[in-house]
């Protein structure tokens, strides 16, 4: 036997199409080896990627990619896309700075139609692709491919409504992989499916129809038979909820069937309207510690293949399990605390809060809006909601903040886990908007905090305070500092100043503490005395803070993980301004860019945030400032001092 692979020969998609029965089953076992070995070192979403090989497959063969589309949701199914769409070579840089995007990138590949990192959006950009196509005259096939979690979230039933009222030429593929196969119902549905997609059966459905309809009699005969028919579809066809919506259900079919793939899509390519393909597939199918623990193998570090346990590291608690730790210990206190999430209850932290008060927490499905609308109805009701949600994926429920929390002024917590960069995940959960979008809204106090044991203090703080809070934290571990025994409450608006010096000062938030103190060091080592403030609170900001260190250091410095644009360095300039203070500043944090992926090592590098990169800022803007001070004495304007004369 041959040590050749036939995915090695896979350049393309039209690779595929020449396969036998045996050479696609062939084909899936490689790309499951293919997986399962890449992201035992890489990292990444596994258990997914292995549940839709032969669906992939499938797909594939039935369209002419890349002219047909294809929208994944979530992006982080695709990587059998990118193996077979010629993305082999290099795969083994999945996640890796400068490597294969984890998700779909449109500018990787022209088989990547559009860069999909959230939830529930894949009906909307297909819907739309497909409306564009019919605008131009074009006959291309659009197909959004969803997981059955993406379906929770109200974006995808919004356009769900809207594809089925405007009759639009779609293909919808539901990848089920929750529920089983019902031999039974699944035989009479995908039977009933085909027949109502097959040309042939819908041609001579209307001729008949037509012909009955010119008698009164026929036409009794062609009403009656309609609702008899919808009356037996209601009964014992599923997915009727989908067909009442305007489309046209096919299904459930196994996912894991390539020629059923193959075939439903091709009929579905057929039909005038939207049709739904209920394909069910299995998470981690093909590799046994993915099929048994597939939560735990959705996306997860580096693994050891053959114990299927992650390679750890060691070291300090992360900071969300010293969150996790932290609310089931103020819980126990206060029984008012109920804790929410939206589909993470394992990224947040929130699982152990689940399994110790069951009663006392929900799990809403990817429904961001609806979590923060929940909590503010708990709130109302005198529950203390904790919501622990992804800064990246609060920005979903951004109005629910303002007009349902905020507004009213409720006391909710909001814990934004992975604020930040966030790493191998890249540009579409990088948490690195929080402090802007979160800044402007009134009643709202934010907190940041500098290590694992302030972030245990800010929750108990928070949950003491009234009205609502946020607390943005990092992912990965922590420094090392241990938890307090009894948490503090911190007093509001006020910094913690961590180190004094006599010639910049350094106003860091959250992890950028850490960076500040050991920038500090180094400009030690250059002879520049460095203050290094811990400012804690984005919001309210410490005004006397800011003032003392404008009035005694030569350069004032912010340092934050967040877009400069809006942020916590445009609030202590906004403090500056109110006070009428002019002062040389220096304000780092990320560029206005999307952040690419890779080692945080790396990234934070890249965007200047090290102790090395935020020395060398400073030593470049102390330098700057130097010259700009002797010319301005060299042109005989006196000795104004660079403190005063330039911002």
């Amino acid at each position: 036997m041959s040590d050749e692979r036939i995915l090695d020969g896979i350049a393309s998609p039209e690779d595929l199409k020449g396969l036998d029965r045996d050479e696609l089953q062939q084909l899936a076992v490689e790309i499951r080896d293919v997986l399962i070995h890449t992201v035992s070192e890489t990292g990444g979403h596994l258990a997914p990627n292995l549940g839709v090989v032969e669906l992939t497959l499938g797909l594939h063969r039935a369209l002419t990619s890349p002219a047909d589309r294809i929208v994944w949701d979530v992006g982080h199914q695709s990587y059998v896309h990118k193996l077979i769409t010629g993305r082999l070579e290099g795969f083994d840089t999945l996640r890796q700075y400068g490597g294969v995007c984890g998700f779909p990138k449109k500018a990787e590949s022209p088989y990547d139609s559009f860069d999909t990192g959230h939830a529930s959006n894949s009906l909307s950009l297909a819907l739309g692709l497909a409306e564009a196509r019919d605008a131009v005259g074009g006959d291309e096939t659009v197909v959004a491919v969803i997981g059955d979690g993406s379906l929770t979230g109200g974006m995808a039933f919004e356009a769900l409504n809207h594809m089925g009222h405007l009759g639009t030429r779609v293909i919808v593929i539901l990848n089920d992989n929750e529920m089983s196969i019902s031999e039974n119902v699944g035989a009479l549905s995908s039977y009933l499916g085909r027949v109502r997609l097959d040309p042939r059966y819908n041609r001579l459905r209307d001729d008949v129809e037509s012909a009955l309809s010119r008698t009164r009699i026929g036409a009794a005969m062609v009403a009656a038979g309609e609702a008899a028919k919808e009356s037996f579809k209601q009964l014992v066809v599923p997915g009727m909820l989908f067909e009442e919506l305007g489309l046209t259900y096919v299904g459930p079919i196994d996912g894991h069937d390539v020629e059923k793939v193959e075939s439903a899509v091709t009929m579905a390519m057929g039909a005038d309207g939207p049709v739904l393909i209920h394909a069910v597939t299995r998470k981690g199918q093909g590799y046994s510690h993915a099929e048994e623990r597939p939560s735990a193998f959705h996306g997860l570090g580096p693994f050891s293949i053959e114990t299927g346990t992650v390679k750890s590291s060691g070291g300090p608690i992360s900071y969300t399990g010293a969150f996790s730790k932290a609310l089931i210990a103020e819980a126990q206190n206060d029984d008012r605390i109920v804790a929410i999430t939206a589909a993470m209850p394992t990224g947040t932290g929130l699982d152990r809060f689940a399994d110790e008060f069951p009663e006392r927490f929900y799990d809403v499905g990817i429904a961001e809006q609806h979590a923060l609308g929940l909590a503010a109805g708990l709130a109302t009701g005198g529950r203390l909601p904790v919501v622990a949600i992804y800064s990246t994926f609060l920005q979903r429920a951004y109005d629910q903040v303002i007009e349902d929390i905020a507004l009213q002024n409720l006391h909710v917590v909001l814990c934004l886990d992975r604020a930040g960069l966030v790493g191998e995940d890249g540009p579409t959960h990088h948490g690195v908007f929080d402090m802007t979008y979160l800044r402007s809204v009134p009643n709202l106090m934010i907190m940041t905090p500098a290590d694992e044991a302030e972030l245990v203090d800010m929750l108990h703080t928070a949950i003491k305070a009234t009205g609502p809070v946020a607390i943005r934290y990092p992912r990965g571990k922590g420094r090392g500092v241990p938890l307090p025994d009894v948490p503090s409450v911190l007093e509001v608006g006020k910094a913690q100043t961590r180190r004094t010096g006599t010639d910049v000062a350094i106003l860091a938030f959250g992890r950028m503490v850490g960076v500040a103190e050991e920038a500090a060091e180094l400009l030690g080592e250059k002879g520049i005395s460095a203050t290094v403030i811990n400012m804690r609170w984005v919001k309210p900001i410490d005004t006397e803070a800011v003032s003392k260190a404008a009035a005694s250091h030569s350069l004032l410095i912010t340092v934050e993980e967040n877009t400069g644009q809006g942020g916590a360095g445009a609030a202590v300039l906004e403090v500056l301004a109110d006070m009428s203070v002019q002062v040389p500043f220096l304000k780092l944090s990320i560029p206005d860019c999307f952040v690419t992926h890779g080692a945080m090592s790396k990234l934070l590098a890249e965007v200047g945030l090290t102790p090395e990169g935020v020395r060398d800022s400073v030593m470049e803007r102390l330098s700057a400032l130097n010259e700009s001070t002797e010319i301005v004495k060299d042109e005989g304007h006196g000795a104004a001092s660079g403190r005063r004369s330039t911002r």
